[in-house]
């Protein structure tokens, strides 16, 4: 049993008696330098965290195993902390955890914010556009910061996506004695945070022009670059509503063009994950940069022709084919990769397309739609309609045992 113990900014002072208790009977207490300078000396060994950490930390479990551990996390443990990562590792019936008040329930109570109401975005080993997801209008936003240049970097993206007015609130060292706040906007922001250990606080506001991007289906194209190789908005739509994203799930994008399907499918919940596979590098760079501006910055992206380059990807919960539905083989391999109860759509645009996927769907059956699309334009002085190519989408659910 692994007892992992929660403390503040505030140390042995801000200890309940029954953390207290466990730390003095400890044979080994691990943490950070910084965690195990809040701890008074003891008979206890002591081992910091080695760099990197995730690596090492089997070996280092497993070392001592047969000794009374004691794993120091920087507030609440099962927030974005240690103790969530050792569950994982051992199991929950391996991990006793000791709670403490997390950085987010001291942010909100200085601030008068209700918890609730609050999203979270940790910049601790995660790149900082994971938070162009979260920006929407009055929305209260706290930001788990990685350092003392995290503000800076926040007020950077902020000002960069249309969000320079918004408030910004930086508080470093809560719970302790040297605890501060520092406030300004974000497009007036000048200033690093004095601590590392400090949180970003925002209340989102949008200059003027600034277009809210819904984490409903459906992005306006211009959301995206692209070079014309792009699942257009309502076809867009209509195939995340056939894929139907749950969290944790898991999604193949192949021929993924812009990016677009799994750009979405990802924004749908922080929990989704996807992998866009594209053949152009050109095409490849793109998907990267859109999912950096749109939130998704830890999308998977495979250069490569499929379905070679579908071998060794994880099994995916849903794949969607929107280019290459004729290679030899590409929808026999999606099919097969497929969970039980996966989603298999495939957008079919050219006579070639619509003949392999009218095959598949006299074997398997599904749903098939076509879809077409009209936009309203000039036509000289007046008004008229023009005509999109039609679009035939084809999904299937994979119901059989693996």
């Amino acid at each position: 049993m692994i007892t992992v113990v929660g403390i503040g900014a505030d140390g042995w002072d801000g200890l309940p008696a029954e953390s207290r208790r466990a730390l003095e009977a400890a044979e080994i207490i691990m943490g950070s330098t910084r965690q195990l300078g809040l701890v008074p000396a003891s008979t206890a060994e002591r081992v910091a965290w080695p760099s990197p950490l995730l690596p090492a930390l089997p070996a280092l479990m497993e070392e001592y195993a047969d000794h009374n551990t004691c794993v120091l996390a920087s507030g609440d443990p099962m927030f974005y902390g240690i103790g969530s990562t050792l569950v994982r590792l051992l199991g929950a019936s391996r991990v006793r955890v000791l709670s403490h008040l997390s950085s987010l329930s001291l942010a909100c109570a200085r601030l008068g914010w209700p918890v609730e109401q609050v999203e979270v975005v940790s910049l601790v080993g995660r790149p900082p556009a994971a938070l162009n997801a979260a920006l929407l209008p009055g929305r209260r936003i706290v930001v788990l910061g990685a350092g003392v240049d995290s503000p800076s970097l926040v007020a950077g993206l902020l000002v960069g996506r249309g969000y320079g007015p918004s408030p910004m609130t930086v508080l470093s060292d809560l719970g302790a004695a040297a605890e501060s706040e520092l406030r300004s906007t974000a497009d007036g922001w000048v200033a690093s945070a004095p601590s590392s250990l400090n949180v970003i606080a925002i209340e989102c506001v949008a200059e003027p022009g600034t277009e809210p991007l819904a984490r409903v289906p459906g992005l306006p194209d211009s959301a995206f670059e692209h070079d014309g190789q792009l699942t257009k908005r309502e076809v867009r739509a209509v195939s995340l509503s056939r894929l139907a994203p749950l969290p944790g799930e898991l999604l193949w994008d192949v021929g993924a063009g812009a990016g677009s399907i799994a750009i979405e499918w990802m924004r749908s919940h922080p929990a989704c994950a996807a992998v866009a596979v594209e053949s152009r590098a050109d095409r490849a760079a793109a998907i990267r940069r859109n999912a950096d501006a749109l939130g998704v910055p830890s999308l998977r992206v495979v250069e490569g022709r499929a379905p070679t380059a579908l071998d060794g990807l994880p099994a995916p919960d849903a794949v969607f084919v929107g280019g290459g539905t004729t290679v030899p083989g590409l929808l026999d391999r999606s099919w097969a990769a497929l969970r039980p109860g996966g989603k298999l759509v495939v957008n079919a645009v050219t006579l070639e397309s619509e003949a392999v996927v009218a095959g598949w769907y006299a074997r398997l059956g599904g749903d098939l739609v076509r879809l077409a699309v009209q936009r309203a334009s000039p036509v000289g002085s007046f008004t008229g309609w023009r005509a999109a190519m039609p679009v035939t989408v084809w999904s299937v659910t994979r119901k059989d045992q693996p």
